[in-house]
């Protein structure tokens, strides 16, 4: 089992129906292939963490790298897991607007235990955050 994480930036800033089509989608390949993850938005940047075996791993990332509504695809980690850090997320998913950025992404990785992937995530939130 693997982790991948990446950051990337929209071609235009989303809009909800875009981001909720990018999340179905999202959530109903990861269901079928066994993946989890975390995706957060800041403005047109996007940070995502996916877990899971490492050939549905590369699939899905092959699928995201050839998605032209993005460009600037940095992988930023890859590494063999032993245990999965959002096990139950079939794709989590948060915005800031309705709160700031870093304080949602705070609570969301409060219970990782891996500090690296925990700063990468809560640096990205607080370059990003967008308070109310």
């Amino acid at each position: 089992m693997e982790q991948l994480v990446y950051v990337s930036t929209s071609r235009v800033m989303p809009d909800s129906a875009t981001i909720e089509a990018i999340l179905s989608a999202s959530r109903r390949n990861n269901a079928r292939d066994g993946l989890t993850g975390l995706l957060v938005t800041g403005g047109r940047r996007f940070l995502q963490v996916l877990e899971g075996p490492s050939e549905q791993l590369a699939a899905a990332y092959t699928r995201i790298r050839a998605d032209e509504r993005h460009f600037a695809l940095v992988q930023l980690s890859r590494r063999p897991i032993v245990a999965r850090s959002f096990a139950d997320w079939s794709m989590g998913f948060e915005q800031g607007y309705a709160t700031s950025l870093a304080s949602v992404v705070e609570q969301l990785t409060e219970r990782v235990a891996d500090p690296d992937l925990k700063a990468q995530f809560r640096s990205f939130a607080e370059m990003h955050s967008q308070p109310a």
